[in-house]
């Protein structure tokens, strides 16, 4: 499947205490429900009622009154087992719930998006992932813009326009008749069009992180070749003695500037790379999200 057609990840607010953060993210389905309004169902099934007294029943008469205490024990015991496990486990359900509606701000499912919306906040994560996931990155040489901290923020705030601008576009949906009548065109137009800045607006925000992640993927290709070479330069004596030894005067001569050279020139390269990461960096702090 072609990883741009993938739905979107759940965007969790990063300003979130951490604690909080981990349990959201661990239970996606909680969220669901949150969203939806639906409740956790109850854990007592009221078929036991039926059937407990008449199973009884049936070991009494096989068993007489002993054999029927010992039995009704058992069951009860089991019973009791039984209601305090899933007790305990609905327990835990109904405070993720809890948690998930009182943080239902706090985060966007994929759900909460149209399709156009989902596949625009893809492309904003799979951009951050390129970027943090980078060798410069992760080495401290693009961090102008604290990555781990700035770019979640990013995602997060785009998700939550992107989750407005889906019910916008829904309810515009279903408010503007398909057939408008004759001269009324123009009286619509305003909101249509007030819906079209946004998504171009948010567009542009994602192509610039689009643009960010290009310029560090380069970088790190440069930088994996820098360091390549560096291992290379030091042995660069020995190169030059080779060739010295081997090769005649004038061309020795030529080689040797040559590799003298070629170190030079890939830092260039290099210090290019990390350059206009940098710069499309500075393009989203110039542009911030109002």
């Amino acid at each position: 499947m072609d990883p741009r057609a993938l739905p979107p990840r759940l965007v969790i607010d990063p300003s979130l205490p951490p604690d909080i953060s981990i349990q959201l993210r661990s239970s996606p389905h909680v969220l669901r429900m949150a969203r939806t309004g639906r409740q956790m169902g109850s854990s007592f099934n009221p078929v036991l009622l039926l059937v407990l007294p008449a199973l009884l029943m049936m070991i009494w008469a096989m068993t007489g009154t002993s054999g029927a205490i010992v039995a009704a024990l058992g069951m009860s015991l089991i019973g009791l087992l039984r209601w305090m496990a899933v007790d305990s486990t609905n327990r835990a359900a109904k405070k993720r719930l809890r948690l998930a509606s009182e943080y239902a701000a706090a985060y966007v499912l994929p759900e909460d998006l149209d399709h156009p919306c989902q596949m625009l906040l893809r492309r904003a994560q799979d951009a951050v992932d390129a970027i943090l996931n980078s060798q410069v990155n992760r080495a401290g040489l693009i961090d102008t813009i604290d990555n781990r901290v700035t770019l979640p923020e990013e995602v997060w705030q785009i998700a939550q326009r992107l989750a407005k601008l889906s019910s916008m576009h829904a309810e515009h949906g279903r408010l503007i008749p398909r057939d408008l009548p004759t001269g009324m065109e123009d009286a619509f137009k305003p909101y249509t069009t007030a819906l079209d800045a946004a998504w171009t607006s948010l567009s542009r925000r994602v192509r610039h992180l689009e643009k960010y992640a290009k310029q560090v993927v380069k970088a790190d290709k440069v930088f994996h070749a820098h360091r390549r070479l560096e291992a290379l330069a030091a042995r660069t004596p020995d190169y030059q003695q080779l060739i010295a030894e081997t090769v005649h005067d004038e061309q020795a001569r030529t080689h040797i500037r040559e590799l003298s050279d070629q170190a030079a020139h890939v830092r260039k390269l290099f210090e290019e790379s990390i350059f206009q990461a940098r710069q499309a960096a500075g393009e989203l702090i110039r542009a911030p999200l109002p």
